[in-house]
């Protein structure tokens, strides 16, 4: 570290959402004179006040819209604070957080600015770590961030999926590697009895979606004893946790081979192959096909794609979500539950709901909603950034 650590000073009159506990602050906030404008991407910098009063330590970008990210909210602080001890005390707090809810180790171990830790995804497969530095300042940090997993988990292997859109704006490269460790022949994720094979070097994301665990756990309950219909399979997590859990039988969807012959071999694996049902085809057009034939299930689960991408998609989106209310309310039996799910940030909680209820108006059903949620507790959102809360899921229980 230099002797004289960069500070970088927000404009009068712009530091009181920082100051009232907002982590970022965006870069028509800062006085970006030639010395900031020179400092490397993903620099530790002081963030101060107009008046030279340091808020805390932040990292600092001047290419990109949310230019400075605070680490550390302390006036007194400067960026040496920002090492190894420093990440490993941040790191045993959200390995804390997961004990507190998780008896086995699969989970989201970092979530970001929820864990205090921005830029940063981990998520945990057993003895295997996938990470994301989706940021130049968590890029930076990235070295000593592996040091540190390494001394509180000692896992047999580190992946880096560095591959995300997101690092283009930050100015860095799209890459996947082995960072860390050697991978063992099968890296799984146990959830809800069922054993699912991962690919971290290349599947989806870091492999698995923790994010919908406890919803999986409800659908899994309701569906005992009865029928499951997964539109839009992916894997097969909903399905399967059902079918372990007891449901009869379950219809498997999904117009990706490559993910109903993942969810194909889960199933013979598990020792569920016998009661599962594999479709490959466009959800819309097979809950068409399935409606017009009569077909009805205890237990009907959409959970598609993001239908927004960018906020221009979004009323197209919402008619997309609509459509697929109709569509799904169509096919659950009398007394059956629905569930449907939005992964868009960019559509609101409540736009969705009232588009879900038109949908299922529109099928000429009645709806009670039963759960109402986001992602597991182990995506926590920080409270002063509530558009990261990206995921809602609604369960409605039909006439």
């Amino acid at each position: 570290m230099t002797d004289s650590p960069p500070t970088i000073l927000l404009q009068a009159g712009h530091d009181r959402r920082i100051s009232g506990g907002h982590p970022w602050a965006y870069s028509n906030e800062l006085r970006l004179d030639p010395a900031a404008k020179a400092l490397p991407p993903g620099t530790l910098v002081r963030l101060a006040r107009a008046d030279g009063k340091v808020l805390g330590i932040a990292s600092f970008n001047r290419n990109t819209l949310i230019a400075a990210r605070l680490l550390l909210r302390d006036g007194a602080a400067t960026p040496a604070a920002i090492d190894g001890d420093f990440l490993r005390r941040r790191l045993a707090a959200a390995l804390r957080l997961r004990d507190h809810f998780f008896d086995a180790p699969y989970y989201r171990l970092v979530h970001a600015e929820g864990d205090g830790l921005p830029g940063f995804i981990i998520d945990r497969f057993g003895d295997v770590l996938v990470m994301q530095a989706n940021t130049a300042g968590a890029d930076a940090l990235t070295p000593l961030m592996l040091d540190a997993l390494d001394d509180l988990l000692a896992p047999k292997a580190i992946v880096l999926r560095n591959d995300s859109a997101y690092r283009e704006l930050e100015g860095l490269k799209r890459e996947i590697a082995l960072a860390r460790g050697q991978l063992p022949a099968r890296v799984e994720a146990i959830e809800h009895g069922v054993s699912h094979g991962i690919e971290p070097l290349d599947g989806q994301k870091t492999g698995w979606f923790f994010d919908l665990h406890g919803a999986r756990g409800l659908i899994a309950g309701l569906a005992r004893g009865g029928t499951v219909l997964d539109l839009c399979c992916n894997s097969g997590a909903f399905a399967l946790a059902a079918l372990k859990a007891g449901a009869v039988s379950a219809v498997l969807v999904d117009r990706a081979q490559q993910a109903l012959g993942a969810a194909e071999a889960t199933a013979r694996a598990n020792g569920l192959a016998d009661r599962t049902r594999f479709i490959r085809a466009d959800m819309f057009e097979e809950a068409e096909r399935q409606r017009e034939a009569g077909s009805r299930y205890d237990v009907v689960v959409a959970d598609p794609p993001s239908f927004a991408k960018s906020r221009k998609d979004v009323p197209q989106a919402l008619r997309a979500y609509r459509k697929l209310a109709r569509d799904a309310a169509g096919l659950v039996a009398p007394g059956g539950f629905l569930f449907i799910a939005s992964c868009s940030h960019n559509i609101e909680h409540d736009a969705f709901t009232a588009e879900v209820a038109r949908g299922i108006a529109n099928a000429g059903r009645e709806a009670r909603i039963i759960a109402d949620a986001g992602a597991g507790p182990d995506h926590p959102v920080h409270p002063q950034l509530p558009e990261t809360g990206y995921l809602k899921w609604l369960v409605l229980a039909l006439d």
